[in-house]
This record gives structure tokens, C-alpha cells and sequence, in this order.
């Protein structure tokens, strides 16, 4: 079983939403339905880009596995 953590984030070429792993925000990844290649970024985040401010990329990978953290809690 994965322990990664994940987010749903619209490709911004085809539209479909993807599975992104928090730990690939600020990278570019590749949409496995049409190929593209855009910048992840949690698209719920009031802050800027990831690529613009390192430390809001880490502030906000830290809430998603909080957030993820208390959801699983409160599942048991």
C-alpha cells in the first residue's frame, strides 16, 4: 500500500482532473491522458506558484498531509 499523499489538479491542456502526489508540487509532470507537461501547483492555494515562494510550498504540503492525516484518523 502507498503512503503518498495526493491532490486533484485539472490538466490545463485536455481539462481532466489527475492524481498528483503533493511531493511533485512545484515540478513540472506530464498528464498521462495527453501528454502535456505543466507545473503542479494546488490550484486551492490563495498563495502564489510554488516555483515563486519555497516556503509556501512547503506550508501548504504540510496542511495537504495534515489535512490527509485527519481524514484517515477520522475514518478508523
Amino acid at each position: 500500500m502507498s503512503n503518498s499523499i495526493y491532490y486533484v489538479q485539472e490538466c490545463p491542456t485536455c481539462g481532466r482532473n489527475l492524481q498528483v502526489r503533493v511531493e511533485y508540487l512545484g515540478k513540472n509532470v506530464t498528464c498521462q491522458h495527453c501528454a502535456a507537461t505543466f507545473e503542479a501547483f494546488d490550484p486551492s492555494s490563495s498563495g502564489p506558484a510554488p516555483m515563486q515562494s519555497g516556503i509556501g510550498l512547503i506550508d501548504r504540503v504540510e496542511e495537504l498531509i495534515e489535512s490527509a492525516s485527519r481524514a484517515t484518523a477520522g475514518s478508523s
